[in-house]
């Protein structure tokens, strides 16, 4: 028997099994068995995925592309990302990430709604941007703003976004850990960043982080995942810090960094001096706030020696150990406010007063 005859008579026997049996009786739809109300938190997670998800947008960013057969240049989907509503006035808060290298920006509403939006501006440091949208008040719900500096460990945590492009979802989880560090696009330093294992898979980067009142608590921006999936680890950006930053770009298109006027020795040379833990001056800008406030760089005398200069221990008794801690304390203030420098220079320690510059 060949080998074909054969799988064609075990198919005839297999269908022969699985065919019909004689004398079966008729089949009809099971009853459905009654359920009582839902659960008290589940019916909580209802109301607020109601209240929340109509603020929640979906981004799509755009790139221009030239057609080879028209030459004609036209705006092409280049990726997709999560943002919410700010403002009624048309604002919308996304990770800087989700916008970067686009040439424009959708933004698609809760009801579908798809409009063109206006980048207003961005914070890389921060992977915080801006973007506008020109629609009725009607249709922009505001999310409620919380605060991050009361959070706890084991509260509940809402994450709401546009996963791999699809319609809204909702992931529940914890605060797992508070005061974690990561690594911004630009490789700056984000401190006081909250941990959770509420599922923020790709897609989900900008979309709102709630606490279970509903109130914004954190922007998703990162995942720790070697595949790109939610692996239980994933990182929001404290709202704190989110409703400092969001304002000043709002009014002013960037975010203009207070200035010192210093710029660090490295790890190597403090450590070759035997200096204190703190950011010792290689460079004091001629005129700048540093240089006013007669701070003083390292630098080399006639012969070669090295003539002492200046290390900054704390900005208003908070230590600082590099340029990062000194710029992430700057960040907090504006420009023209007076800040407290504790300098140590030679064994002594002294405190000076200076006035903050414009990064500008």
């Amino acid at each position: 028997m060949s080998l074909a005859l054969a799988g064609c008579l075990t198919a005839v026997a297999v269908l022969g099994w699985a065919g019909p049996a004689h004398g079966r009786s008729e089949a009809t739809p099971r009853a459905v068995t009654p359920r009582g109300p839902l659960a008290a938190d589940e019916l909580a997670h209802v109301d607020l995925f109601k209240r929340a998800s109509p603020s929640v947008v979906h981004i799509t960013t755009l790139a221009a592309q030239r057609d080879m057969f028209s030459m004609n240049v036209q705006q092409v989907p280049r990726g997709t990302g999560t943002g919410f509503v700010w403002d009624d006035a048309g604002h919308i808060v996304t990770n800087f990430h989700v916008i970067q290298g686009g040439s424009g920006a959708r933004v698609t509403l809760a009801d579908q709604t798809t409009v063109s939006a206006q980048l207003v501006g961005a914070f890389p440091d921060r992977d915080l941007a801006v973007l506008k949208v020109d629609l009725p008040k009607a249709k922009l719900p505001p999310l409620a703003i919380g605060t991050s500096r009361d959070l706890l460990v084991g509260q509940r945590v809402y994450a709401i976004g546009n996963p791999f492009g699809l319609d809204q979802t909702l992931t529940t989880g914890l605060v797992s850990a508070l005061n974690r560090e990561i690594e911004s696009f630009n490789q700056r330093t984000i401190r006081g960043v909250i941990q959770t294992d509420a599922a923020i898979n790709p897609g989900n980067s900008g979309g709102p982080l709630l606490d279970s009142a509903g109130r914004l608590i954190g922007v998703n921006t990162q995942i720790a995942s070697p595949s790109g999936a939610s692996a239980g680890i994933g990182f929001a950006i404290p709202v704190d810090e989110v409703n400092r930053i969001v304002p000043r770009l709002i009014r002013d298109g960037r975010y203009v960094r207070p200035t010192l006027g210093v710029s660090a020795a490295s790890p190597a040379v403090q450590r070759a001096l035997n200096l204190p833990a703190g950011v010792a001056l290689v460079q004091v800008g001629n005129g700048s706030p540093a240089s006013r406030a007669g701070l003083q760089a390292f630098r080399r005398g006639a012969r070669g020696e090295v003539l002492a200069g200046d290390v900054i221990t704390a900005i208003n008794d908070e230590a600082v150990s590099n340029m990062d801690d000194i710029l992430a304390q700057l960040e907090r203030r504006q420009p023209g406010e007076s800040v407290s420098l504790t300098v140590w220079r030679n064994g002594q320690t002294r405190k000076v007063t200076a006035v903050l510059g414009s990064g500008e």
